[in-house]
């Protein structure tokens, strides 16, 4: 077992985002206190939650390279960073992955940011593989659920993209699989260096999500899945408005 840790996201009491914080003294004392809750020794994968604005890659970065050296971290990650950022990050210490969302609904990646990945060596941690639940039809469950406040699940957009949706469960009905299966096994078929992660939350949930491995596609099969969901098509982003403006992977 890997153990990765994000650190830096700054909240208010009530839980709000508030910003981050990659200061070097930050970064180690985030550290610390990550160390002492897990009751670990070292983090395997260590990365900034976001990109700070206020404070330079390279000096965020170094921090987590002085970690390394003294033997508290194994190796550096980056969340949310575009390609620029990604450079400047590896020229001041290797990076092992970058953990961004990508989906059938999310392909933004793919123009700019995963040609810089290649290049240098990268890996992906892909999240929101199911686009937090659209993909697999799950329904928002009330005030208290967060995706209530997300674009995409915003009354006519979510009908919009649960339309788009539909198109995909016809081809994974053809296939002899159910759509979440079509959605990780998508993701999977992108390439060797991307890895999908999810958030099961039952058992049977999990067991669904492991029926992904046994699907096999092709490269042309993977460009016709995508050719029924044009990025243009999808409703809303992925984030609200004062949450995109945070992340450097949308510039």
């Amino acid at each position: 077992m890997r153990l990765s840790v994000k650190f830096g996201a700054q909240r208010a009491p009530d839980g709000s985002w508030i910003g981050f914080d990659g200061r070097p003294a930050a970064v180690k004392t985030a550290l610390a206190y990550s160390l002492r809750r897990l009751q670990v020794d070292h983090i395997d994968i260590y990365r900034p939650a976001r990109l700070d604005p206020n404070v330079p890659i390279e000096d965020t970065i170094g921090a987590v390279a002085e970690m390394v050296h003294a033997g508290y971290v194994r190796q550096i990650g980056l969340s949310e960073v575009g390609g620029a950022a990604i450079r400047r990050a590896a020229a001041v210490h290797p990076i092992v992955d970058l953990q961004i969302e990508y989906s059938l609904f999310s392909r933004g990646p793919e123009q700019t940011i995963f040609p810089v990945l290649a290049e240098l060596g990268i890996g992906v941690t892909a999240y929101g593989v199911l686009s937090r639940g659209l993909l697999s039809g799950s329904p928002t469950a009330g005030p208290g659920d967060l995706r209530v406040r997300l674009p995409r699940f915003d009354g006519a957009n979510r009908r919009a993209n649960d339309a788009l949706v539909g198109r995909l469960s016809e081809a994974a009905r053809a296939r002899g699989c159910t759509t979440t299966q079509l959605a990780i096994a998508w993701v999977l078929a992108r390439g060797a260096s991307i890895v999908p992660t999810l958030g099961c939350r039952t058992r049977a949930q999990l067991d669904e999500a492991f029926g992904a491995l046994d699907i096999q596609l092709s490269a042309s099969d993977a460009d016709a899945i995508a050719a029924l969901v044009p990025p243009a098509d999808v409703v809303g982003t992925r984030y609200a408005d004062a949450q995109m403006r945070h992340l450097d992977s949308e510039r």
